[in-house]
């Protein structure tokens, strides 16, 4: 399952340098499919089979605390053992995201996608 960031977050800045994925925002940021992966042009999402444009900026998903891009989260399979962003929140607000599950194998799946492997 993703992660996702609680309003407990204190926007100390300590998880988004952390993200192997670029996932991770600052709140009223824009982001695209294509920071910091390999994606480009138009793109499937894994989630839901809806075409978009990578490189498109999207709005904020928050204006008061950081957030996660749920397409772009693989909880850092294939990276490092536990999901980083939760390792290093003082203020455990980066928790598991019950609303989309995930096995191992999509997770993984889902790194392959965004870094093209």
């Amino acid at each position: 399952m993703a992660i996702k960031i609680t309003d407990d977050c204190i926007n100390c800045d300590a998880c988004i340098s952390e993200c192997p994925n670029t996932a991770i925002y600052e709140p009223d940021e824009e982001w695209s499919y294509a920071d910091g992966t390999e994606l480009s042009g138009d793109i499937t999402l894994k989630s839901n089979g809806e075409s978009v444009d990578a490189d498109e900026s999207f709005e904020t998903k928050s204006d008061e605390f950081y957030f996660i891009v749920t397409d772009k989260c693989t909880e850092c399979k294939g990276f490092h053992d536990e999901p980083q962003c939760a390792a290093v929140c003082p203020v455990d607000a980066c928790v598991p995201d019950e609303d989309n599950e995930e096995t191992e194998e999509q997770l993984n799946e889902k790194k392959a996608w965004l870094h093209g492997e």
